[in-house]
């Protein structure tokens, strides 16, 4: 019998998750529960069968998984709110930035299963790189909650102090990857193509170089070697961009979204 889930935070994470753990067949939509304060933003997922709630306890109650996916400065006051409701029979998922394992359990004050995962906004196509650490988890709780996320993409556990980090390269990262395929659509425009054509291409050429590096488990460079031929054009870009810093700026991005994640 399938675990039912409270999702509470209906924000953009949480609604991924949500349309993510449907998509998938993970859970029913019966099975699902998403709260937010203003409930009128979640119509799409009442419409299709997901119980869309502004009572948190309620939520905590009738459900088995808690996932907390509200704001880092929200997050003192749900479980303050809803620490009476849970119990040690429930696995408490967090997918907050920057709030860490023993800060939850200092609020709850109680033996149930703490669990931070840090998927990203992929995970509404079942496409979410996510990293998971635990505390006080059976292996039943941890095969669980693995696949639960492995339903909606690709997972692996780390240590809870490289949680920061992976919030960067996996979830800041969305971000990053995208503005990379915005300027190689700027760069298509530029050279002949409409928009729209130079979108699909952009898009379709970066999913397969990712593809590649997933299926093979090759370095970047050995699938670059394949397309540098000698005095070719792709050399001659590649090293154009490299002059202009294009490896070192995505690193500075990375290490300085780091250091303000880190900080704050």
């Amino acid at each position: 019998m399938s675990k039912r889930i409270a999702i509470l935070g209906g924000g953009n994470l949480g609604t991924a998750i949500a349309e993510g753990l449907l998509k998938s067949k993970f859970n029913s939509a019966s099975k699902i529960i998403v709260t937010k304060r203003n409930t009128s933003t979640l119509t799409s997922l009442k419409e299709k069968g997901i119980e869309v709630t502004n009572d948190n306890n309620e939520a905590v109650k009738k459900s088995d998984v808690i996932i907390l996916a509200v704001k880092p400065f929200q997050v003192s006051e749900v479980l303050n709110a809803i620490k009476t409701d849970l119990n040690s029979n429930k696995i408490f998922i967090s997918v907050v930035t920057g709030v860490l394992i023993n800060e939850i359990q200092d609020v709850i004050q109680t033996g149930i299963p703490v669990f931070r995962a840090m998927p990203n906004t992929a995970i509404a196509i079942q496409q979410s790189m996510t990293c998971i650490c635990s505390s006080d988890a059976s292996k039943e709780d941890i095969e669980y909650v693995n696949d639960l996320f492995k339903n909606l993409g690709k997972v692996v556990t780390v240590e809870e102090k490289l949680m920061e980090a992976a919030t960067v390269l996996g979830a800041c990262g969305i971000a990053y990857a995208l503005r990379f395929i915005r300027a190689n659509i700027q760069g298509g425009i530029e050279i002949g193509f409409d928009a729209a054509t130079a979108s699909i291409i952009a898009s379709q050429t970066i999913k397969g170089a990712a593809e590649l590096l997933i299926d093979t488990g090759k370095h970047p460079e050995q699938e670059i070697d394949k397309v540098t031929t000698p005095k070719g054009c792709t050399i001659a870009g590649l090293n154009e961009m490299e002059h202009r810093g294009f490896s070192s700026s995505l690193i500075r991005g990375i290490v300085t979204s780091y250091k303000k994640i880190a900080k704050d």
